[in-house]
């Protein structure tokens, strides 16, 4: 009988594996350049962690269970969470900003779709410790150049959730009411919106304000909710975000103006951002990252700490990073023991000796199979190696290797060394 994987998860083959590596090596060495350090936390959790960040309701969408002391626990959903209750745990003493990276698969049950799935994976940064213009700014230009790493298209939207809970503290409306709002938002559910400040009794004119907000973008948004008396001149969240977009124009990252952006969770504090794809290649699934500032270590047990950060939905940036940017042609080398009836131990062990030695420069293949010559040529070809160096009685007499171009056929007898560099310089 043949036994299926189980639905929402996908096997990896090696050529999707080289590339999804390629893609994670980029953004380790980006995030390590600008002095984040890597974290990684378990892959389950206690499920009130996510139900303390979240609600009740995400239950339905996680894989929880009881242990056998019967401990509720949960696949992370998430990384964002986990990230927190580290830092609780184990670097609130740690020198101020804590700045950490971090890559992992995540859980979710719903529906599987297309760049949507049951076990997904997140590459994130968290600044801990700070909320400041100058630390928002840098996360989102440590995104921006990740995907610039990449060679992936994208359009950077950036607005802060300040501008809104303003507009509605000043219409009256209740931290719970506000909550409800911004989800709504969130959700894209304009007409929602209205019908529920409608019913709470918002004045019409108030009403027409946020509509107005939320549907500014561009440049000159902030000067248009500014004539329009939208925002005051006299907001903390204006001048915060008037701030950090100077700064990003420092970092020289492009970015467009959106202040509808809302988080329908009142631990975001101020301001927020997301990515989309550029090209159409994912559909309406075209998010590939979202972040922003919060405060949730207080929530988990510590002090109440500014931190801003961000995750890249990792499968997505796969189905987009496109074969002529992923730099694929890695030199295979295949060794070649021509070996005769006999078995010739003497080249078996040269072989393995020379395998060794190139292995230090170049993914190096050498058979293990006893096959022919012109089998392990045939296997050669078949995985597209650039490269074979036979080795036989006649090669070990005089102390070289024939290098022969597998796509050429031409070949030359010469030192090991020299076929190193020979193979270097192609």
């Amino acid at each position: 009988m043949r036994i299926e994987r189980a639905r929402g998860t996908r096997d990896f083959l090696p050529e999707e594996m080289k590339k999804r590596r390629i893609m994670e090596e980029r953004m380790r060495e980006i995030a390590e350049r600008w002095g984040y350090e890597e974290i990684r936390t378990p892959t389950f959790e206690l499920a009130e962690l996510f139900t303390l960040k979240s609600g009740e309701a995400i239950l339905e969408e996680m894989y929880e269970f009881k242990d056998k002391g019967g401990r509720h626990l949960a696949l992370r959903p998430e990384l964002t969470a986990p990230v927190i209750r580290m830092y609780v745990n184990e670097l609130k003493m740690a020198p101020k900003p804590t700045k950490v990276y971090y890559f992992g698969n995540c859980f979710r049950y719903e529906e599987p779709q297309r760049a949507r799935y049951r076990e997904f994976w997140q590459f994130g940064a968290e600044i801990i410790g700070s909320d400041r213009p100058e630390a928002q700014a840098e996360i989102i230009a440590l995104a921006f150049y990740c995907l610039k790493s990449l060679g992936i298209k994208a359009e950077l939207h950036v607005g802060h959730v300040g501008l809104i809970r303003e507009r509605l503290r000043a219409a009256n409306v209740g931290n719970d009411e506000i909550n409800r709002v911004m989800r709504l938002i969130d959700k894209g559910e304009r007409e929602a919106v209205i019908d529920f400040l409608n019913e709470i009794g918002t004045k019409n004119e108030l009403i027409d304000d946020l509509i107005c907000l939320v549907d500014l973008k561009g440049r000159d948004a902030l000067k248009e909710a500014r004539e329009r008396n939208i925002v005051g001149s006299d907001s903390d969240a204006l001048k915060e975000l008037e701030m950090l977009l100077e700064i990003l124009d420092y970092y020289d990252v492009l970015y467009t103006l959106n202040l509808g952006i809302a988080r329908g969770l009142d631990y975001y504090t101020g301001m927020v951002f997301e990515i989309y794809e550029v090209g159409g290649r994912l559909g309406a699934q075209n998010q590939i990252c979202g972040g922003g500032s919060y405060q949730l270590a207080a929530l988990f047990g510590g002090d109440d700490t500014p931190s801003t950060g961000f995750a890249f939905g990792f499968d997505r940036l796969a189905e987009i990073f496109l074969p002529e940017t992923m730099h694929l042609e890695s030199m295979k080398v295949v060794v070649i023991p021509i070996r005769t009836k006999n078995g010739d131990r003497d080249v078996m062990k040269e072989s393995v000796k020379i395998a060794s030695k190139l292995r230090e420069f170049f993914p190096t293949y050498i058979d293990v199979m006893s096959r022919s010559l012109s089998a392990q040529l045939s296997y050669a070809a078949a995985i597209h190696a650039s490269f074979a160096v036979l080795v036989g009685k006649n090669e070990l007499k005089e102390g070289k290797v024939t290098l022969r171009n597998l796509d050429t056929g031409e070949q030359e007898k010469m030192s090991v060394e020299e076929c190193v560099e020979r193979i270097k310089a192609f």
